[in-house]
Order: C-alpha cells, then sequence, then structure tokens
C-alpha cells in the first residue's frame, strides 16, 4: 500500500476527478463493531484470521490515524447524527440528567444517517445494537429505518435474550414489535442474514433506488460467545504469552505501514504482571478468553465475506462503498463487580468457551488488541478513542492506500452526503437542525483546500483535543493537562507540557471555547 499523509499523489487525484464524473449514487454499507482494538485486525497486524476484511482494505483505503467518542453511546451518536455526542444529546453513557447534553437518546436537533439519506431516495436499513435510544419512541424506525432488526440495549449473550444486570430488560426488536430468538440463534449470524434479507427484498421491490445499510455487530463485546469450530482453531495459540503476542502484531504493524518503522513498543501498563509470573491455569484460562476473543472476530470476518458475496451475485458490489470501523478501542473491563446479576456472577467462573459463559478478557487483553497504544476503553488516549478504519468502494474509494490524516467520526455525515449527492437541511420534520461538524472523507484524502483543524474529546471527565502532531489530554480524577508529540509519540510516553507551555495554553484555549459550544457540563457535576 502507499501511504498518504496531507500530500495526495497525482494518481489520486486523477482518481477522484475521474470519480465525480457522472457516478451512480453508491450503495452505502457502515459496518460498525462493538470494543474492538487497534490491533485485532489481521491488516493492522494480528494474527487473528480477517482475511475479508483484509482484502476490503488491500482493495480499499485505510486511515491509521481515525478517531472514535471512546465509549459505546456517545460513539455512536456522534456517528449516525455527524455531530460531537453532546451536541446530539449523549454525552455520557445513556444516563438521563436534567442537561440538553446529556437527555440520554438521540435528540430531535440532530437529523440521522438514515434521515438524511431517506429524503435523497434511498432505502434505510439496520440490524444489530442501537443503544441510543432505549424507549419505543427512541427506536430506529423512529429515526429514519425503514427496517431494523437487533438489540436495542448495550450488551446481551451472543446465544439468547439475557438479563445481565439486576432490574433490567432487554430487547430483541423486529422493525417495532420485540421478538424471541430461535434456537440456533448467535447474533453475529443473525444480524447479518437479516440485513442481507432486507436488501434482497429492496432489490426487488426498489431496484432503482440505492440503499443504506448500518450493521452495528456487538462482536467482540464481553460476553466472550463463540461457535466451537471457531474456538478450536485458536485454542492453544496464546499460550506463550501476552508480551510475545503484542511485540509479533507490533512487528506486523511496522511491516504492513501502519505503525512508522521508527516507533518503538512501550511497555505495557505496570500493573499487567509478567507472563512467567502466572500459574499454569491462570494461562490456560487467558489462552481460552484470547481464543474465544478471536473466535468472535473470525466469525465476523466470516460473516462480512457472505454479505460481500452476495453483494457480488446481486452485480451489486462496484456500485457500493463499505465503511469499516470500532465504536471505541478495547475494554479492560471485567464481569465480577456488583452491578451483575448473581446468575451472571455465577457464569463468569464458567470456561470461557462454554456458551452459558459471561466473561470477559481483562487489561491483559486488551493491551494486546491496543498494540502498540496506550490505556482503554472510556479514556481518551490513543488506545481508548482510536480505530483501524477501512474503506472499501471500487469506483468510489482509492485503492491501496494508507492515510495518515486525521479523522473523526463527524467526517462520516459529510461524505455520505457527498456520495449521495443528499441536501442537508436546516430543518426537518418543523425541526431547526444543528450543522454538521466534519469534513468529507474525500477531502481529507485529496487534501482539497483542508486545512488543518482541532478534533475534541470529552467523556466523563477525560478531556482531549488534537490538531496537527500535537495531543492534549487530561485524565480525570487528575487536573494536569498532558501534552504528546503524536508524529514522533503515539504511544504517548513522554509528557512535553513543560517543554511547550506555550503549545498548551493554545490548545487549551480551543478545547474550552469547544467545551462551551457543545454544551458540555463538569463531571463533578454530572456524578453527584
Amino acid at each position: 500500500m502507499k501511504k498518504i499523509t496531507h500530500i495526495v499523489g497525482a494518481a489520486i487525484a486523477i482518481f477522484f476527478a475521474a470519480a465525480t464524473q457522472a457516478q451512480q449514487r453508491p450503495n452505502i454499507i457502515v459496518i460498525l463493531v462493538d470494543d474492538m482494538g487497534y490491533s485485532d485486525l489481521g491488516c493492522f497486524g494480528s494474527e487473528i484470521q480477517t482475511p475479508h476484511l483484509d482484502s476490503l482494505a488491500k482493495e480499499g483505503t485505510i486511515m491509521t490515524n481515525f478517531y472514535n467518542a471512546a465509549r459505546c453511546c456517545p460513539s455512536r451518536a456522534s456517528l449516525l447524527t455527524g455531530r460531537y455526542p453532546h451536541q446530539a444529546g449523549i454525552g455520557d453513557m445513556m444516563n438521563k440528567r436534567p442537561f440538553p447534553a446529556y437527555q440520554g437518546f438521540l435528540n430531535r436537533e440532530s437529523i440521522t444517517l438514515a434521515e438524511l439519506l431517506k429524503t435523497a431516495g434511498y432505502g434505510t436499513y439496520m440490524t444489530g445494537k442501537w443503544h441510543v435510544g432505549q424507549d419505543s419512541i427512541n427506536w430506529p424506525l423512529e429515526r429514519g429505518f425503514d427496517r431494523y432488526y437487533g438489540l436495542i440495549d448495550g450488551a446481551n449473550s451472543y446465544f439468547a435474550n439475557r438479563p445481565y444486570r439486576k432490574n433490567q430488560k432487554l430487547s430483541i426488536v423486529l422493525d417495532r414489535e420485540k421478538v424471541e430468538v430461535p434456537a440456533n440463534y448467535y447474533s453475529t449470524d443473525a444480524y447479518t442474514w437479516r440485513m442481507i434479507d432486507f436488501l434482497e427484498t429492496h432489490l426487488v421491490e426498489k431496484e432503482d433506488q440505492p440503499f443504506f445499510a448500518y450493521m452495528a455487530y456487538q462482536t467482540p463485546h464481553w460476553p466472550l460467545h463463540a461457535r466451537p469450530e471457531e474456538i478450536l482453531k485458536y485454542k492453544g495459540k496464546y499460550m506463550e504469552g501476552w508480551e510475545t503476542i503484542r511485540q509479533r502484531r507490533f512487528d506486523r504493524q511496522k511491516e504492513l505501514g501502519v505503525i512508522p518503522s521508527s516507533a518503538s513498543l512501550p511497555e505495557s501498563d505496570e500493573d499487567i504482571p509478567g507472563w512467567d509470573k502466572l500459574t499454569w491455569a491462570e494461562k490456560v484460562q487467558w489462552d481460552e478468553r484470547m481464543a474465544v476473543y478471536a473466535a468472535m472476530l473470525d466469525r465476523l470476518d466470516q460473516q462480512v465475506g457472505r454479505l460481500v458475496d452476495f453483494l457480488k451475485a446481486k452485480k451489486q458490489l462496484n456500485h457500493t462503498i463499505i465503511l469499516f470501523l470500532s465504536d471505541n478501542g478495547a475494554s479492560h473491563e471485567t464481569i465480577d463487580h456488583d452491578g451483575f446479576t448473581e446468575e451472571i456472577q455465577l457464569a463468569n467462573n464458567f470456561p470461557a468457551s462454554h456458551p452459558e459463559s459471561f466473561t470477559a478478557y481483562g487489561k491483559m487483553g486488551a493491551a494486546v488488541s491496543n498494540t502498540p497504544y496506550r490505556s482503554y476503553k472510556h479514556w481518551v488516549y490513543e488506545g481508548g478513542n482510536s480505530t483501524s478504519f477501512i474503506a472499501f468502494g471500487p469506483n468510489h474509494i482509492p485503492k491501496g492506500a494508507i492515510v495518515e490524516t486525521p479523522a473523526h467520526l463527524v467526517d462520516i455525515m459529510p461524505s455520505l452526503q457527498q456520495w449521495a449527492k443528499a441536501n442537508y437541511p436546516k430543518r426537518h420534520h418543523n425541526q431547526q437542525i444543528g450543522e454538521m461538524e466534519g469534513t468529507a472523507l474525500a477531502a481529507l484524502w485529496n487534501n482539497s483546500g483542508v486545512e488543518e483543524r482541532a478534533i475534541c474529546f470529552e467523556h466523563e471527565g477525560n478531556k482531549a483535543i488534537r490538531k496537527g502532531r500535537w495531543k492534549l489530554v487530561q485524565a480525570y480524577p487528575d487536573k494536569n493537562w498532558q501534552l504528546y508529540d503524536l508524529q514522533t509519540d503515539r504511544a504517548e510516553r513522554i509528557d512535553l507540557s513543560s517543554k511547550y507551555p506555550k503549545e498548551v495554553q493554545s490548545l487549551l484555549k480551543e478545547y474550552l471555547a469547544w467545551e462551551k459550544r457543545v454544551g458540555v457540563i463538569p463531571y463533578e457535576q454530572l456524578s453527584k
């Protein structure tokens, strides 16, 4: 792959010039996965078998500096609306609070991707995890989707509809009706075949209309659940230990060009023990959990291949854009605290390969998944808010490019608007609509008049701003700001705040203006 930073070669410029000439409007598929780390795909360094996604990357463009909002609900809100999470009404994890930026469901001042594309004549379909509005008045069909099948809540068993927190009721929904899952249910498979069913009907009944498909897989969010045949492919492969697996991924990333060849692998968190300090039983347990985690992504990749085969069979692949990304970095979470039911606490003791288990792979697994970056889901260090990103589309997306230009979830809405030739409205359903925050990806790829811009983050008191080579970070509850030069130190090891105080003040001024504009409330006030 050829690498593109801020200057794009003549071949790419020619590609975009040709792509704009009387192209039919493409079908658009957005695939969002849940809690996947930066290095978990083969094309980003992993040993996990993901040949179908690797092929999309090889035939399309990958972005190595793409950002999410570091947590599930905020990222989904931002992706769906093209605005920062607070502007969409979901500034944190859907807790309903008496502040507009934290109301806990998508507001009506934001138009969704589905609502926008529907105005442009697209059929709009969704499968998978919603998690941006629990009440039925805020479900997908109320926000622009023609058909929906999936999980309204945030996490669930992959094999059943199984509440995991006290006083919780989970909903598997087809359109507006709650449905039971069949005996052979596995959510990753079910979300795929339902989407294929939706699209097959669309191609028969609305063959003159393009479609928009949003596939929000649970994979690989806990609980660790996979089919036995996939688990067997990986069992025993992680007995070399997390240091070895992490180093191997890092070396592969340098070979692939997704990190600089000059980069060095930082030490793991100090509270992660050395592999040689574990008992044999602990090593076997971690190997099994990692095997199940790998099996989940392997199965996901197979389903992506199934979708691509369907598009080929229907002669739609050349007319389709596919975007792939994760909602946040890998999760360090475990399932051993009081918030879970007694049944789930017990299931946490089952081997991860047991279909009724309810386990996670913890900080040791997440550190491998996020190679080589720091921290995890929830925090706004690179390990928490970076995602591997793939864009594929034979007639619309450059082939074989690695793009280093920073981008964010807010850039997806203007990209889809551009590809669909949709008019972004000032009003929708008699409601004033806020402006998009992002920049179309094509403009970022070909550098057509795009100025260096700031990208900002805030989640439960964790704050950051990325602008050019610099990133300023504050990790709650610490009040000190840390400055990192991501051009030479994307692993965020060396705090330069004392060396470059003017950069700190300049970035801080810009961040505080953003915070005020989008409606951030101090976390101390929210958490009372």
